[in-house]
């Protein structure tokens, strides 16, 4: 079995819960109701999608290390 470690976006969608997408994987998107379900669906859709890949004889994609980070920052700003 061969392990692989993607960067995963996870975004706020505006009705509520998460939208999910994973940048190395051009189309690999889900999302969730709750952060823990987000996760969940997110690890299902890599596994498919890589899978789908391997079955049509693509290459996959592979990330070098950290290619990205989200930072959060909490500022004040005076009224």
């Amino acid at each position: 079995m061969t392990e692989f470690t993607y960067t995963v976006v996870l975004e706020l969608a505006e009705e509520g819960g998460y939208n999910v997408h994973v940048p190395a994987l051009a189309g690999c998107f889900t999302q969730g109701d709750t952060l823990d379900e987000a996760l969940a669906n997110a690890r299902e859709a890599i596994q498919c999608h890589v899978e789908g890949l391997r079955l049509d004889g693509l290459p996959v994609p592979m990330e070098d290390g950290v290619s990205q980070a989200v930072i959060v920052c909490k500022v004040s700003v005076a009224a």
